[in-house]
């Protein structure tokens, strides 16, 4: 049964700060929370049929549920480059309010169990189908709001991202200024030199030059943020 499969820490305390994953990382947890609603559904759907003799049906609905399993131990628990739990927010939506864990689990021990009394032809299986068939919506809304979390921590990212991006951007907008009133006033050195200042007027003027530079690259870097 599942609770051999899964083993859960009450919280991680060694998952990576939200600051260090990336755009990509939050698209990937939202597509695996939303495979969960797919697969979950798919699961009934199969169970019903494998009811019903379709051929087949049991294989599917088996390989689904694994899909499932697979998904919700990933997100839990980390996979690969892939965090697991990472945030209050998401911790307490599968041990706190939304008991989303809980509400997981119990729905893969009734599908496992379900599609076992199915193939023994047990006189349970029916009850078994219609309690999971019954399972699915509360399930479902279980889901979705699993899956609005990772959206708006997802959302909080990309505008802290933003902050950071405008924070930096201001920085070297300050440095450029004052790099300009260095170039301006050794370009008036320069001219006061006469012929003995020219090399230094050179420099000045590329330093002008580059501040010029920064600017633009800036003022891109800005536009194509606020364009996201």
């Amino acid at each position: 049964m599942l609770d051999h499969a899964i083993t859960l820490a009450p919280a991680r305390d060694t998952a990576p700060a939200q600051e260090t994953l990336s755009g990509d990382l939050f698209g990937a947890l939202i597509n695996l929370s939303g495979r969960r609603r797919f697969t979950s559904q798919r699961v009934v759907l199969f169970a019903v049929l494998a009811s019903m003799g379709h051929e087949g049906a049991i294989q599917t609905a088996r390989e689904t549920l694994a899909l499932f399993r697979d998904a919700h131990l990933t997100l839990v628990e980390g996979k690969g480059n892939l965090p697991g739990i990472f945030c209050g927010q998401l911790r307490d939506a599968y041990f706190g309010t939304l008991q989303g864990d809980r509400v997981i689990r119990q729905f893969i021990e009734l599908a496992e169990g379900t599609l076992a009394a199915i193939v023994d032809d047990a006189r349970g299986a029916p009850a078994l189908l219609d309690e999971l068939v019954r399972s699915a919506t509360p399930l479902l809304s279980v889901l979705n709001g699993l899956t609005l979390v990772y959206e708006e921590q997802s959302k909080r990212h990309a505008q802290a991202q933003r902050r950071h991006l405008h924070d930096m951007m201001g920085d070297i907008k300050t440095i450029a200024r004052q790099a300009r009133m260095v170039a301006f006033n050794a370009q008036i050195v320069a001219a006061r030199a006469g012929p003995a200042g020219k090399e230094f007027s050179v420099v000045a003027s590329t330093m002008t030059n580059i501040t010029a530079e920064i600017d633009g690259l800036v003022h891109a870097a800005l536009d194509s943020s606020l364009a996201r």
